[in-house]
């Protein structure tokens, strides 16, 4: 069986500022859509399935998240995941200039979680909250450099 990784799903509270987020970042936009029908409801096991979605893509090809807005069901709002809890918590990219991506997503309100990081002077990384709570992992290689 050949197994090949899509993407990674995002619930959001506001599909916009999230696109802003990413794309400042540097992805693009693959597309969009609204999504809703028995094929929707069968395919995520929810009743009532109607969201807007958007997929994007990292610059190499490579990596691609798809966002998603809840329009039924509403959204449930829950506590921002913190690092060690159990489960699916951050999405990571690896950057050129962690500064530079650090300052981007500060203009979204996004800001580490205590700072960047020096792992053996191999890797920047930083961890910072992006759109609707995300978690969101940056990682310079310092080896590139």
């Amino acid at each position: 069986m050949v197994i090949k990784l899509e993407n990674v799903g995002i619930a959001v509270r506001d599909l916009e500022e999230a696109i802003a987020f990413f794309t400042d970042l540097g992805l693009s936009i693959l597309g969009r859509d609204t999504v809703s029908g028995a094929w929707a409801e069968t395919a995520v096991g929810l009743d009532g399935n109607h969201a807007k979605i958007a997929l994007l893509e990292t610059p190499d090809g490579n990596g691609r998240i798809e966002l998603f807005e809840y329009i039924h069901p509403q959204a449930i709002e829950t506590e921002p995941t913190l690092p060690n809890e159990i489960g699916m918590h951050r999405v990571a990219f690896s950057v050129d200039n962690i500064e530079d991506a650090v300052a981007i997503a500060a203009k979204h309100g996004s800001y580490p979680l205590r700072g960047i990081a020096n792992y053996q002077d191999v890797y920047k990384l930083s961890y910072l909250r992006g759109p609707s709570g995300i978690i969101v992992m940056l990682a310079e290689d310092l080896r590139k450099n």
